[in-house]
């Protein structure tokens, strides 16, 4: 009779989710859109999973898991030395594990203005560091013959929080473009000399939005899905290139050959005609060790569900899947969370 009652006992825990498993996590705006679809639909399909995710900025992210207060964190710029030996120093000792692909664009408002704007690193740099200020300014006209630009003053819009899309942003700029690299460097914080800043990829679509003349950079699902302008940038092999699912595919061709163990890669200004300049990995930042057996289950099962189902959904979203040997080496460190 006992037994009966614990084992009725027991599947009216299961039934009204009291074992369910919680997994909290934050960190980058970037890829969360298609961690919102995937948390989404995999509490779905394991009613007792929940994976709770807040947007708050790469830094936030590396920050929280560092100090253990999320069981995981998301960054699209890699952890650095520094950072991973202070979690380490914390008693975490963190996987970078690579999600998706995706690519930062520069965007624009400029009433009256139809034609995609073509805007080399150099211009894009200018901007930020002061030495272009009008829309009509004669090196963004050189590259846009033909195009009307007002003479109007440019108001550039920036991330002011700690930010993965800041640091895809600024590594390219730094890689191409040595004053830039001198006068602000690249990092997930950085000091930008002149501009109005906004906290993520959803504050920056917002100001650029509302406000004639601007300009900023968001990640691209934030740009079309806000129905925002956004230039052609000039890659590694001179050409000028629009963000696509195709473009990041392509930039991350030769990163796939040769990605290091830890997975931490950078892919701004990636050799190839096709190759959109401004690309990026994505990583979730797991403990490798868990206190909580039974969580540490959990994130190892959404990870391999995220292989198995999730990389078939990242081109909707307009994100690049992984590549098929990243894809397996994510899978061979899979099995070191425990």
């Amino acid at each position: 009779m006992r037994l009966r009652l614990l084992a009725a006992t027991a599947i009216a825990l299961l039934a009204t989710g009291a074992w369910a498993q919680n997994l909290n996590g934050a960190g980058a705006s970037f890829p969360n859109p298609i961690y919102s679809r995937w948390f989404s639909e995999y509490a779905q399909q394991h009613p007792n999973v929940h994976i709770n995710y807040q947007s708050v900025g790469s830094g936030a992210g590396i920050q929280q898991v560092t100090q253990k207060t999320v069981d995981f964190g998301a960054s699209d710029g890699p952890m650095s030395d520094a950072q991973l030996d202070t979690a380490k120093k914390n008693g975490v000792v963190l996987l970078h594990i690579p999600t998706v692909l995706g690519a930062v664009v520069p965007v624009y408002n400029l009433p009256g203005v139809t034609q995609e704007l073509h805007l080399a690193p150099e211009v894009i740099a200018g901007i930020y560091l002061g030495k272009i200020t009008n829309w009509n300014d004669g090196n963004i006209q050189h590259d846009n013959p033909g195009v009307k630009l007002p003479d109007h003053k440019i108001l550039p819009v920036y991330r002011s929080d700690g930010s993965g899309t800041n640091y895809i942003f600024t590594d390219f700029l730094s890689k191409v473009v040595p004053e830039f690299q001198q006068e602000i460097g690249k990092g997930t914080s950085v000091k930008w000399p002149l501009g109005i800043g906004q906290k993520g990829n959803e504050g920056v679509a917002g100001m650029v939005r509302s406000s004639p003349y601007s300009f900023g950079y968001v990640e691209l699902i934030y740009a079309l899905t806000n129905h925002m302008s956004f230039g052609l940038v000039r890659n590694a092999s001179g050409k000028y290139v629009k963000a696509s699912v195709d473009g990041v595919t392509a930039a991350a061709a030769g990163a796939a050959k040769n990605m290091p163990a830890d997975f931490r890669v950078s892919i701004t200004n990636a050799p190839g005609a096709d190759a959109y300049p401004i690309s990026s990995f994505t990583w979730l930042l797991i403990p490798q060790h868990w206190s909580d057996a039974t969580k540490a289950k959990a994130m190892v099962d959404f990870l391999n569900w995220m292989l198995d189902h999730g990389e078939e959904e990242t081109t909707s979203l307009y994100y690049a899947p992984l590549p098929k040997a990243v894809a397996e080496k994510v899978r061979a460190t899979i099995t070191q969370i425990h």
